[in-house]
């Protein structure tokens, strides 16, 4: 049986920590306090060990952290380093320079390194992929995300780096490509220096455009991915209630015939998808890639395609608070 060690039972470890349980997988607990050690310890009946315990158990085949991610890539090394197999939530690090690291001592080590981009393991968004890469839709022309809400409201990270991660990774994996061209505008309205609102741009060579918008000053909940094509549209819609309707494909279409286009419009149909828990496949996504030797959907190379769009995002946001300064 495969076994997990969770380092960082906090705010999010602390799911993680259910979940490899549930799967059956987990090993040990670690967390920087003692208490907090001890009750998931307790309460999942695995011992509470410190890392260097877990990084010599052979026992122990997989490391997954759910640590501040300045701590990512030399804790990532460090295990690899150590042979074990290895998870790190998002972001894979801060710079590219540290995913290389980590991609390099993975490769050295023959040993699975895999970024959390939960929203790469919801079933809604893997059977929208399938539909768009079946040609569903016909050529993609256009992506957009929306995913907005009130509060909680960060003094530490801006809105890009807590929302945007994992529409990118989506966005990225729908086109299946790197942008060519990163731009991006933003506004920090209640913390000076901290945006509160982004929207970033993307162009990609083989003619795909998009954007996603974030923020945390909006009157209600939004979560929408939209994935515009030649023969119709996909919608999955996150912050729809009712599961049955989060999937929805649009046969619009244009009539091209007369002086001007013409919009065709089809009614929606929505796409039944079975119920599945998102964090709990991406743990056993992490465990099936163990134990088959295959790379994970969200890797090493996948998580600096990521860093390096929210990087040159970064960069353009920044920007864009100083002339508005």
């Amino acid at each position: 049986m495969t076994r997990i060690a969770q380092v960082g039972c906090g705010y999010w470890g602390k799911n993680l920590v259910r979940n490899f349980s549930e799967i059956g997988a987990l090993g040990a607990v670690v967390d920087g306090d003692p208490n907090t050690a001890a009750k998931m310890a307790e309460t999942y009946g695995v011992p509470a060990c410190n890392l260097d315990e877990v990084l010599a158990d052979p026992d122990i085949v997989g490391v997954s952290f759910a640590t501040p991610a300045e701590t990512h890539a030399d804790l990532a090394v460090r295990a690899l380093e150590a042979g074990k197999h290895v998870y790190v939530e998002k972001p894979l690090a801060l710079t590219e320079a540290d995913c290389d690291r980590m991609i390099t001592a993975a490769e050295a080590t023959e040993r699975t390194l895999m970024v959390g981009h939960l929203l790469q393991y919801h079933p809604i968004f893997v059977a929208m992929k399938a539909e768009v890469d079946a040609g569903r839709i016909g050529d993609l022309r256009y992506v957009y995300s929306n995913r907005m809400s009130l509060g909680k409201f960060r003094v530490a990270e801006n809105v890009l780096w807590s929302f945007a991660p994992h529409d990118v990774s989506m966005v990225l994996s729908l086109v299946d490509a790197q942008p060519n061209v990163v731009t991006a505008q933003g506004g920090a309205f209640v913390t000076e220096g901290v945006a509160d609102w982004c929207t970033m741009q993307f162009g990609f060579e083989n003619g795909v455009r998009g954007h996603i918008q974030t923020s945390w000053l909006h009157p209600f909940k939004e979560q929408r991915l939209v994935a515009v094509g030649s023969k119709g549209m996909m919608v999955f819609e996150d912050s729809q209630p009712d599961w049955d309707k989060k999937l929805a494909y649009y046969g619009h279409d244009i009539d091209m015939s007369g002086r001007e286009p013409a919009p065709i419009k089809a009614e929606v149909e929505y796409i039944a998808v079975p119920r599945g828990e998102p964090l709990k496949d991406e743990c056993r996504h992490f465990v099936h890639a163990i134990e088959t030797g295959t790379a994970p959907r969200t890797d090493g190379h996948e998580g600096r395609a990521v860093l390096a769009v929210l990087n040159a995002a970064e960069a353009a946001l920044a920007k864009s608070l100083e002339g508005a300064a």
